[in-house]
């Protein structure tokens, strides 16, 4: 590629490696820090300009930016992000965590391996009701790692259920991450959501299961409570604590499956829910409804940011023949259907250790999307969006930058270093994988409640 400037001929990289340079140029702005949204916005001007240059873009294919844009903003399905963000940061300021934690533990605490068990179902039931990591993680870090720690666990064993289950809420629904892949898979919110039920549950009793092995197996891990140490929750106590959290859940997802609401609209009655609840329990103040709109702020616009930047960077790669690009090579991949699931899924596993789930959605889902319809078929995006879904979570729980292992080195102790946070959670990310793998060989665990539903 050559371009001439005052007098001389400058030459630049031929026009078909434009492609490859690009997602180079990509990876590096990646890891060098930058503000996500801004690397890719700056990533494509500059290969949009070098494309024009080299007459590989024409100047008239960049007026389909502001029209994406627009789209964008005028997506109603993306109104269930800050609805969903501000459910959960309400519930938050509700103390409903602190509640169920208190009384799961009371209930399950005398059991070997019992406290961690009630971190796992408290974490289920979260992901059902907030969806958000941030909280979970540092709510029953706050509250059960030093209840756990003085009951004998090991540090690792309690760090890990710790940052395990409060990733659930990436994968139970409601969950903003499943609203973000529907919306760039082009597939019904309320299919994912249902698709998504049974591998969330799945995953919770996953996680369960190995609570209740390692402590059986290794006893000295996860040691039984004496009988005095913890007073009994009385039914009516169980009962008072876990109805607000179930009714909310009905609310919610109950309105989505039976078709009453759209996940937006359903986004909406849970906020509404989260306030009243938050009144209830004398946690809602005006200072708490500004500090709760603050943090909903943030969170989406940091979303936005994304997806605009994103969405400038898919364009701009299509132009100078990326998409084409990758395309050819993921549809040429030995083993058909198998490889091709096996490379997206390990670049999605490899990206997890290094960068946030919303940047994965936005950045590797539309260059994996045309492949995936071809390969895979229409009919399987909502099974293809679940495994994502699955594979993204471990996003949280891989070393160096798993977010849930930041959030709780955040709230930890001091003498909880943060090798001991790592080791705890590579256990669960096994566990993960074994959950993933099991969604990609039987997809009736996907697919089997979203027919059963449109049946009916």
């Amino acid at each position: 590629m050559e371009v001439e400037a005052f007098g001389y001929v400058i030459t630049f990289l031929p026009g078909e490696l434009l492609g490859p340079a690009m997602f180079a140029a990509l990876v590096l702005a990646l890891l060098s820090g930058y503000p996500v949204a801004f690397g890719l916005g700056g990533v494509a001007v500059i290969f949009a300009l070098l494309g024009i240059g080299c007459g590989l873009i024409d100047p008239q294919f960049l007026s389909a930016l502001p029209q994406r844009i627009f789209g964008i903003m005028s997506n109603f399905t993306l109104l269930a992000i800050p609805a969903f963000v501000f459910m959960g940061a309400m519930l938050e300021k509700s103390g409903i965590a602190e509640r169920l934690l208190e009384a799961m533990g009371q209930l399950m605490g005398r059991l070997r391996g019992g406290l961690a068990l009630a971190v796992v179902l408290v974490g289920a039931l979260l992901a059902a009701t907030t969806g958000v990591v941030a909280a979970s993680v540092a709510t029953m870090g706050l509250i059960s790692l030093p209840v756990m720690l003085r009951a004998g666990y090991d540090r690792a064993l309690a760090t890990g259920v710790i940052t395990a289950s409060g990733t659930l809420g990436q994968i139970i629904p409601p969950s903003i991450v499943l609203v973000v892949l529907a919306d760039q898979l082009g597939v019904s919110v309320g299919d994912l959501f249902m698709g998504s039920l049974i591998p969330g549950v799945l995953m919770a009793a996953a996680f369960a299961a190995y609570v209740l092995v390692i402590s059986h197996w290794q006893p000295h891990l996860a040691p039984a409570r004496p009988m005095a140490t913890e007073a009994t929750a009385s039914p009516a106590r169980l009962l008072q604590v876990l109805l607000p959290p179930l009714g909310l859940i009905l609310l919610v997802l109950g309105s989505i499956f039976f078709g009453i609401a759209t996940p937006t609209e359903a986004g909406a009655l849970g906020a509404v829910g989260a306030m009243l609840l938050a009144a209830l329990n004398g946690g809602f103040s005006r200072r708490g409804l500004f500090d709760v709109c603050d943090e909903t702020l943030r969170t989406t616009a940091m979303v936005m940011a994304i997806l605009l930047g994103s969405t400038a960077f898919s364009l701009v790669f299509r132009g100078v023949g990326g998409d084409q690009l990758i395309s050819d090579l993921l549809l040429n991949l030995p083993g058909g259907k198998a490889g091709f699931l096996l490379v997206s899924m390990a670049v999605i596993f490899g990206l997890g250790f290094f960068i946030d789930f919303f940047e994965i959605a936005f950045i590797v889902l539309p260059l994996l999307l045309p492949s995936a319809r071809q390969v895979l078929g229409p009919e399987a995006l909502v099974w293809f969006g679940v495994v994502i879904g699955a594979n993204l979570q471990t996003s949280f729980l891989t070393p160096p930058f798993g977010f849930a292992l930041f959030y709780l080195r955040g709230v930890a102790p001091e003498e909880i270093s943060t090798q001991t946070i790592y080791r705890g959670a590579w256990p669960f990310i096994g566990v993960q994988l074994g959950v993933l793998l099991l969604i990609l060989l039987f997809p009736p665990l996907v697919t089997w409640l979203p027919n059963l539903m449109q049946a009916n």
